[in-house]
């Protein structure tokens, strides 16, 4: 059967998604589809008047992940994060700055009483990126990936109203292998600035050395050091998953991102866990109808 035919529950889920992103955008949600297209396509899923939410979400996590990447030395990034904290503050307070992020954030977080933790939370993770010495081990890495990545799922999932423990530690699961997942895919990008988010003991363990990282050319022994990190990933993705039949069903868009982790760790694994090769280069292109599937069948 044409898994295109009219009538099919997959094609119209994906021409409706097609119909969602057809309207002009605000600040928000422009800057997600241009910087964070992954969330973007997920947050389509969510109901109309939740969008814009997760968009203010969405956007302010972009803001504050960018620090390392718009900053020339680590002062200044703390000074940028510093101004997201009082931010945040004034947004609790309910005397948000005038900014095109703030501004629909601080209405986010009215609306659906979000967790101010959450949100100090990531902010200071992002503190570790102002360090460029790579995690000690793996447990460093997740922890990482935890406070960097999780907070943000487990946001969105308030947004949707998924509050409930098993929806939050669903949340916090897939927001930490989705994270993970990042990590591997940014190995080419951070090497070029001379960074790594490697465990450096499995790195040395393996006999792959910075400088030759750095040069993209790393030794053999990289593919098991990222086989690893997936493994992680994978894991956490897994422990998400046990929690299927107790988490809320509104909670499905913040979770969708647990799909497209399983596509790029698939690619990652075909690709022999090789993090330099060009075919991870290539762009994804069943994300929309696997999303869309995932929809149909309310699974994350």
């Amino acid at each position: 059967m044409n898994a295109y035919k009219a009538g099919n529950p997959i094609w119209t889920t994906r021409k409706t998604l097609y119909a969602m992103a057809e309207p002009t955008l605000g600040y928000c949600a422009d800057a997600v589809r241009r910087h964070d297209h992954d969330r973007y396509l997920t947050a389509l899923f969510a109901p109309a008047p939740l969008r814009d939410d997760l968009f203010a979400l969405y956007a302010f996590n972009i803001e504050v992940a960018k620090t390392r990447e718009v900053v020339s030395e680590p002062m200044l990034g703390q000074i940028r994060l510093q101004w997201w904290r009082e931010s945040i503050e004034g947004a609790y307070a309910g005397t948000p700055r005038r900014h095109e992020v703030v501004e629909p954030l601080t209405a986010a977080i009215t609306r659906h009483r979000l967790d101010r933790a959450l949100f100090e939370r990531l902010i200071d993770g992002r503190e570790a990126d102002m360090d460029d010495e790579a995690p000690a081990d793996l447990e460093c890495l997740v922890n990482y990936a935890q406070v960097t990545g999780a907070p943000v799922t487990q946001l969105a999932a308030s947004i949707t109203g998924a509050t409930d423990a098993a929806s939050q530690e669903a949340a916090r699961l897939v927001g930490t292998g989705w994270a993970l997942t990042g990590i591997i895919r940014a190995v080419p990008f951070l090497a070029r600035g001379h960074r790594s988010r490697l465990p450096a003991n499995l790195m040395a363990q393996q006999g792959v050395t910075e400088q030759a990282l750095y040069d993209l050319k790393p030794e053999p022994g990289i593919t098991k050091v990222v086989e690893a990190v997936a493994d992680a990933a994978a894991d956490h993705l897994r422990r998400a998953r046990s929690l299927r039949r107790d988490v809320a069903k509104a909670a499905l868009p913040a979770l969708l991102p647990a799909r497209l982790a399983d596509h790029y760790l698939g690619r990652i694994a075909k690709a022999g866990h090789d993090p330099m090769n060009r075919d991870l280069l290539r762009p994804l292109v069943s994300r929309q109808l696997g999303l869309a599937w995932s929809a149909t069948l309310g699974r994350y």
